[in-house]
């Protein structure tokens, strides 16, 4: 039995040996389950008609050990019954815009936090080297990681040698893309939920091929981990249509400040000829950001070639 049922089964087993407030509260929970889980223990009493304690000896009545518990009971009801415009109406629906936009800014935030507080340092160093090493690095995003992968591609294009974006809806055109990758190169798979099934069969042709697989999902046991050797974890689900793409971008910002870190020498090169380039063929008007002004290079710390 999923514990998404769970509560449910167990209100019905129960309800019979119930008393007439804990009856109420049985149904006011099945009717507004939506509602109940943002209630304290006071509140639901409150709304029902019921104290407090009657609260708590309903939750342990039904086997629960407490009230945190049966709450987080009513929470995978939740998320199993609602569909996504529910569960921002919950959410979101006695909001104004400038709440709205105040709570999506802060739950960007928090998923920053909690990517910072769970990363793997030695899985990102071990990413960055073998960015590094690689002959060739081939980055794949499909539908809404197309554009963090369009992003990481744009950057290392700079940094590294040989970077291949695929970019394309055709898995036969993925494959064709793919098919002299080996042993040499690695491959950066940018996958959330829904999971693309045409990235997962990307990296299981790269990883057959003897490629250095990295992976950047949500969670370490997202589909596309079956065939990386260096997994980059980042928190990105929200109560919204869409999923938060803040850590992930964060992370991605790191790997390329890190590259940069490693490679001093020949960044300031690259930067220095694409300078020249752009002066030269006018790419960007004067008032556009200088990527090698002076505050740039203190910032990241790339200082004098010379020293």
């Amino acid at each position: 039995m999923d514990s998404t049922k769970d509560i449910v089964n167990k209100i019905n087993d129960q309800y019979n040996m119930l008393s007439k407030g804990q009856k109420r509260l049985a149904a006011y929970i099945m009717d507004n389950y939506d509602k109940a889980v943002f209630l304290t223990a006071t509140k639901l009493g409150e709304a029902v008609g019921v104290s407090e304690s009657t609260v708590v000896r309903f939750a342990m009545n039904l086997g629960y050990k407490g009230y945190p518990e049966f709450q987080k009971s009513i929470e995978e009801l939740v998320q199993g019954r609602l569909n996504k415009i529910e569960k921002m109406e919950v959410t979101y629906g006695h909001n104004s815009q400038s709440q709205i936009l105040e709570n999506v800014l802060a739950a960007d935030a928090e998923k920053i936090k909690y990517t910072l507080e769970h990363t793997d340092g030695k899985a990102f160093e071990q990413a960055v080297d073998t960015l590094i090493n690689a002959r060739k690095v081939y980055i794949i995003g499909l539908r809404s990681c197309a554009p963090l992968a369009s992003f990481l591609g744009f950057y290392f294009n700079m940094l590294l040698d040989n970077v291949l974006l695929i970019n394309t809806n055709s898995t036969t055109e993925i494959f064709e893309q793919m098919l002299h990758i080996d042993k040499d190169d690695a491959i950066i798979g940018i996958s959330f939920p829904r999971y693309s099934m045409r990235t997962l069969k990307a990296l299981e042709f790269a990883n057959n091929k003897n490629a250095a697989v990295i992976t950047l999902t949500d969670n370490i046991h997202a589909p596309i981990n079956l065939y990386s050797s260096c997994n980059l974890v980042a928190k990105s689900e929200m109560v919204s249509i869409v999923d938060s793409l803040v850590a992930p971008l964060s992370v991605i910002n790191a790997l390329v400040v890190a590259i940069c870190m490693k490679q001093k020498e020949k960044v300031i090169t690259t930067l220095e000829e694409l300078e020249r380039i752009w002066d030269e063929y006018q790419i960007y008007n004067n008032d556009e950001m200088n990527y090698l002004d002076s505050r740039s290079i203190e910032e990241f710390g790339l200082g004098d070639r010379n020293e």
